[in-house]
């Protein structure tokens, strides 16, 4: 492996490390533990503190994706033209579900809840309380694909590369 292959998969794994500690550990572990305190808006406070941290693992993804795209097409002479094309797919896919699930899907998630005021207080059977749990779904899903794409991307970094003489 040269060091483009080291850095990538160095970059990759860190926010493959991030994004599961956050799915796995912050993000419930927010709402339980404000859940235990019984406060009348506890969904609010901790979807507030997982919103804002969801932006830091999303938009580092994309960074992270795009980069290691970047550095996947100025060094493709490496690589094998199937590991090549899963490479560039898996990064793209990387990058674009994480641009998605932030600017898109983040976004209209915000909006609803700017829109609901306290959704704590809205009734599960509106409308908006009904759109931001779809929204969720797509949001889990986006982020769930951003992470089985930088574990295929990191495995054909590892595995991949052409032999040289």
């Amino acid at each position: 492996m040269n060091i483009s292959d080291h850095l990538r998969s160095i970059l990759l794994s860190l926010w493959l490390g991030a994004a599961l500690f956050f799915s796995f550990a912050v993000a419930p572990n927010v709402f339980a533990t404000l859940h235990t305190f019984q406060l009348a808006n506890a969904n609010e406070v901790a979807g507030t503190i997982v919103t804002r941290t969801l932006a830091v693992i999303n938009v580092g993804g994309f960074a992270c994706g795009l980069l290691a795209l970047l550095m996947t097409i100025a060094f493709r002479r490496n690589y094998k033209a199937l590991t090549l094309a899963l490479q560039l797919l898996t990064l793209s896919v990387l990058a674009g579900a994480t641009a998605v699930g932030h600017w898109i899907v983040a976004a209209r998630m915000h909006a609803l809840r700017v829109a609901m005021v306290t959704i704590d207080l809205v009734p599960v059977s509106d409308p908006r309380r009904a759109a931001f749990a779809q929204l969720h779904i797509y949001s889990v899903a986006l982020l769930t694909a951003a992470m089985i794409a930088s574990m295929i991307a990191i495995v054909t970094i590892i595995c991949g590369r052409r032999e040289t003489s």
